[in-house]
């Protein structure tokens, strides 16, 4: 079922957070251990624990549930490996390309661009496999890799759906205004923005790039306020969202929808802006409410019972996404009825099932296909995130205009 469509037509988890990683898989051990590096720490902690507790959950369930995977005659149990990479690139490669020198096969991703990119160069590199849910990146995807799959369509090709909803609201969006950060993944997604509107005839006031550290954007905010577009769109990660609608907060700058691609989803932002996270709007790659399901889990809101039964963070996309990396790779394996690292990077090129994330399928550079797991839309509402697009799949209708920040507190 397409996405955009859905809407339209061991035992338990074995984490070691380890200086020294240990082989990626041991036969004789009959255990297959996943490798690579999760931020647990520092600015991207926040999601970087939601993917972590993602892999988590798949292990867990299929060690527990599934009683392991068998390949090739023999049942395997999965395994964790992990190190915390403190949101630090330098450290991250510095770390995997020790875990390659140990002979890791099977990588797992850590979350954002600016640490996929250049581990997935040293994984890559080595011949090895990465499947990962937190590096969008278009250069991840178009330097000639063949052995780095990711769970969700390139950045360029992210703002598909979200420009359908636009030109269906009443009034239709006319205006948009654009803030990136400069980092890869922002700039790629700002510019498959743009391109998008302009395509469909919305115009784009204002393209403007922040630092990518920034702690102050109320001169930006001064010609937002001045231009007035109808949707202003941060591709912006975390802390930079929560940055940008507190100084709106703050400097009273109202548009009538607030878009920001990173952010939203998460705890976080809900407990730092409280009652004026209502109304923004984000992207997410997954509902529990969507109508997928398959073999591993079952349906999407069986997923979603199972995550909460065993784990006490709040679901959100990114714990679907990392699960749906360890599905993948299992999948692969079973699909090739083999470890070899070739056989199960050649299944990877060529899935294509069902599950409780939807159905997955890569593209011939990796990423994600953009028809089937391109984003859907949420928006904040009463404090619930709600899927407002595509239409058919809704669990409520868009606010817009949203109401101006001071009708929010």
């Amino acid at each position: 079922m397409k996405r955009r469509h859905f809407l339209q037509s061991t035992a338990a988890a074995g984490l070691v957070v380890a200086a020294t990683p240990k082989l990626a898989f041991a036969q004789s051990d009959n255990k297959i251990v996943f490798g690579g590096s999760v931020p647990m720490s520092g600015a991207a902690a926040e999601t970087g624990q939601n993917v972590l507790q993602g892999y988590e959950c798949a292990v867990k369930f299929i060690n527990e549930e599934m009683g392991g995977v068998e390949i090739d005659g023999e049942t395997y149990t999965l395994e964790l490996d992990l190190f915390d990479d403190a949101s630090d690139p330098s450290r991250a490669t510095t770390l995997i390309q020790r875990q390659v020198d140990e002979g890791v096969n099977f990588f797992l991703g850590s979350f954002g661009s600016n640490i996929v990119l250049p581990t997935c160069a040293i994984t890559e590199a080595a011949g090895r496999i990465m499947v990962q849910a937190g590096g969008g990146s278009d250069q991840i995807f178009t330097q000639g890799r063949r052995r780095v799959f990711g769970i969700f369509p390139r950045a360029s090709r992210q703002f598909v759906s979200s420009v359908e909803m636009f030109t269906s609201l009443d009034p239709a969006v006319e205006t948009a205004s654009i803030l990136y950060t400069n980092d890869p993944f922002s700039e790629s997604q700002a510019q498959g923005a743009q391109t998008e509107l302009e395509a469909a005839g919305i115009e784009v006031l204002d393209y403007i790039a922040l630092p990518a550290e920034v702690s102050d954007v109320t001169n930006v905010l001064t010609g937002i306020r001045q231009n007035a577009p109808d949707v202003l769109i941060c591709t912006t990660h975390d802390q930079t969202s929560i940055l940008i609608a507190r100084q709106m907060v703050s400097t009273d700058t109202n548009v009538p929808m607030l878009y920001q691609t990173l952010g939203p989803q998460t705890t976080a932002y809900r407990d730092a802006l409280g009652d004026y996270s209502n109304s923004v709007v984000t992207q997410s790659y997954w509902s529990e409410r969507a109508p997928y399901s398959g073999d591993y889990f079952g349906s999407a809101a069986d997923f979603a019972e199972y995550f909460r039964a065993n784990f006490d963070r709040d679901l959100v996309y990114h714990m679907a996404s990392g699960a749906a990396c360890i599905i993948s790779y299992v999948e692969a394996a079973k699909q090739a009825d083999s470890l070899d690292p070739d056989r199960v990077r050649d299944a990877l090129a060529a899935l294509d099932f069902e599950s409780y994330y939807g159905r997955i399928r890569f593209t011939e550079d990796g990423d994600g296909d953009p028809s089937l797991l391109g984003p859907i839309l949420i928006q904040r509402q009463e404090g619930q995130l709600e899927v407002i697009a595509p239409p058919e799949g809704a669990s409520a209708d868009p606010i817009y205009p949203a109401p101006d920040w001071d009708e929010r507190d």
